[in-house]
């Protein structure tokens, strides 16, 4: 068993932000020589199983993943949507993928959502129909930053207005709207290229027990794990290791935001950011273990 576990948020440190694809080539080496040497690997994600699927897995099949993961001891594992849905991923790419219904959104309010979008928002955005469980609605990659930014906040007050009005108790930012029984069981969640709409239930620390869960079932676990991403929510991961009794440290690629403190180590690779910093961080690893290319 290898002494090291990785838990890896997908935007940001493994896939660009700006691409949406994993773009530096390294990473899928590096992810391929991890996991043939032992090292248990969890995508905790946001994203949907079919963009993890699409471009994440395929890429890593095609880097030889299969015959990683047919080496005893391998292991490979991905949560999607926070949490709400989930799956193995073994020779022949991701298995069945398993949904938590009771976390999702009513459908009207889905459909509402996805009128809202093409209605007045389609030209800098578009409404991801790959969720099994949330609303995510996503910069097109044709519009600059600076002008999503600006459709995005008239983007989450719209939103905002519609889960309300559907009377669904709501929360965006410091504003909540309770559904009748007093209740906020969905909230609004903005990034640098999306924003989600979701239950309050879906966060990266049930991603994390989630993924544990499934490598107890599959051997032992190691003492040592590292949480990689680009947001603050992803701290929760390591937060979750943590508190389960783990040697912890959490590696932020995006530090610009500022630091969290934790009882943890919190890591940054130098000046670099996003994917060049995770492409780091899992050379180092590579390096560290003593691990050849499979």
């Amino acid at each position: 068993m290898q002494k090291l576990g990785l838990l890896l948020d997908v935007d940001g440190p493994i896939a660009s932000p700006v691409s949406r694809t994993v773009a530096i080539d390294s990473i899928l080496s590096d992810l391929v020589t991890l996991t043939a040497g032992g090292v248990p690997i969890a995508f905790i994600t946001g994203r949907s199983d079919a963009f993890i699927r699409d471009q994440v897995i395929t890429p890593l099949l095609s880097a030889g993943l299969a015959d990683a993961l047919a080496r005893d001891g391998a292991r490979m594992f991905a949560v999607f949507e926070k949490g709400a849905a989930w799956s193995t991923v073994g020779t022949e790419g991701m298995g069945k993928v398993e949904v938590d219904a009771s976390v999702a959104l009513p459908q009207a309010a889905v459909d509402d959502a996805r009128r809202m979008v093409e209605a007045d928002f389609a030209a800098t955005m578009f409404f991801d129909e790959t969720k099994r469980a949330m609303i995510s609605v996503e910069q097109r990659v044709d519009v600059d930053h600076t002008t999503y930014v600006t459709e995005q906040k008239r983007f989450n007050d719209a939103a905002f207005a519609l889960i309300a009005g559907h009377g669904l108790g709501v929360r965006y930012g410091d504003r909540e709207s309770p559904d009748e029984s007093g209740s906020v069981p969905y909230r609004l969640d903005p990034t640098i290229i999306s924003t989600d709409i979701e239950s309050v239930l879906l966060d990266k620390d049930r991603g994390a027990e989630r993924a544990l869960a499934h490598f107890l079932t599959t051997g032992p676990l190691p003492r040592e794990w590292r949480s990689v991403g680009d947001s603050r929510s992803d701290y929760l991961m390591a937060d979750h290791l943590h508190a389960a009794g783990y040697d912890v440290a959490h590696v932020d690629v995006r530090p610009s935001d500022g630091t969290l403190e934790r009882p943890y180590p919190v890591i940054v690779e130098g000046d670099l950011i996003h994917d060049e910093a995770g492409a780091a961080f899992l050379s180092y690893w590579v390096r560290k273990l003593g691990l050849s290319p499979s």
